[in-house]
């Protein structure tokens, strides 16, 4: 990584991939604003306009620096990804994603519901079949400039963590 100003990270990974808690973590020690499009797309509750979200992101995505937390590629890539100078992509194994999905339904105060369980589950099995292809291909054709790293641990995360404050 080179010595640049790092002020606008977008977290990417499949679902239980830990992007909310990642992105908390990094906000919190980088002083950024932390946009969470899970918390945004479901303040509107079971009547989602997708015009409204877009208005939202593009509102908190004017900030000076900020970390972006959440997929949602292909409602909200082309207002993020232009203002975004780094790219985190965790890439977590089938089975943790799995794992952690099912462990934070029972989490108190998640956001995330038991009955939702089931389509979250299947969505991380077939995230690597259908929705990564069509994050990557949006990914190259929007900023093909755009630095992706690839974190697959917890011992990863943390180090990049420490670079990017050691960059403040």
């Amino acid at each position: 990584m080179d010595s640049t100003r790092i002020n606008r990270v977008i977290l990417l990974g499949c679902a239980g991939a830990g992007k909310s808690y990642t992105a908390r973590r990094l906000s919190q020690t980088l002083g950024t604003p932390n946009i969470c499009l899970d918390a945004l797309w479901s303040q509107q509750g079971t009547n989602v306009d997708i015009a409204e979200f877009r208005r939202k992101l593009a509102v908190h995505h004017q900030a000076p620096r900020w970390v972006s937390d959440g997929n949602f590629a292909q409602v909200s890539f082309d207002l993020r990804l232009p203002e975004a100078d780094l790219v985190l992509w965790l890439e977590r194994p089938r089975w943790q994603c799995l794992w952690n999905a099912i462990r934070r339904v029972f989490r108190s105060g998640e956001a995330h519901q038991q009955a939702d369980l089931g389509k979250v589950l299947t969505f991380i099995w077939n995230f690597d079949r259908v929705n990564r292809p069509r994050i990557e291909t949006l990914l190259k054709t929007l900023r093909p400039d755009l630095k992706v790293m690839r974190l697959h641990s917890d011992r990863e995360i943390k180090a990049m963590i420490l670079r990017l404050k050691s960059r403040l």
